[in-house]
């Protein structure tokens, strides 16, 4: 049980996607204007990932690494996320229009973020068994999540601050999040046990 609270701890906040490893930063930096379009992006992300995490490992272990296809891992993931996005578009359409809307365009965004794809590819590399899969799926989405909400919030209140001209926009986005990565770099001396 230990050893899955670290897995979340550590893919949320030690070894957060955007904030250490630079996955995921379009959707960060682009989708990060408001925070209730980043909550409801953060909420997709945490179930595909969760959900990606869970068939990759089961496409990986059962089907590519025992007929020497590893070589198309990538590919397989790629198809796999794409698909899983596909049927979440599909049901949110059909059973919560409201939902469906709301999330609008930022739903098929998260077939294009390479965090989805590379914690399915760390996974693997990782050598994690199923349950630490989907575990470390949930606690990168949920870091992906705690990260894209506190930009959002940063940018809110930067929006009506009186910020000099040259640095409005990108620079000071960038500028704010190299803040937050740094800030994040502290939770790197958590021990847990």
């Amino acid at each position: 049980m230990t050893n899955l609270i670290l897995i979340i701890v550590t893919a949320a906040l030690v070894n957060n996607v955007v904030l250490s490893q630079f996955l995921g930063i379009c959707s960060f930096v682009g989708v990060s204007n408001q925070i209730k379009t980043s909550a409801s992006l953060g909420g997709a992300v945490i179930f595909v990932l969760t959900i990606a995490s869970a068939v990759a490992y089961l496409l990986y272990t059962f089907i590519l690494a025992p007929l020497g296809l590893d070589y198309l891992q990538t590919i397989v993931f790629i198809l796999v996320i794409a698909a899983l996005v596909q049927l979440v578009e599909m049901f949110l359409k059909k059973t919560s229009p409201g939902l469906y809307k709301a999330l609008g365009i930022f739903l098929p965004l998260i077939t294009t973020n390479c965090a989805v794809l590379g914690v399915a590819l760390n996974n693997v590399t990782d050598g994690y068994n199923f349950i630490e899969s989907v575990i470390n799926g949930f606690g990168t989405a949920v870091g992906y999540t705690i990260a894209i909400v506190l930009l959002a919030g940063i940018r809110e209140r930067i929006d009506n601050a009186d910020v000099p001209e040259p640095i409005k926009g990108a620079p000071m986005v960038l500028f704010c999040a190299a803040l937050m990565g740094m800030a994040f770099f502290g939770f790197s001396s958590i021990s847990i046990g």
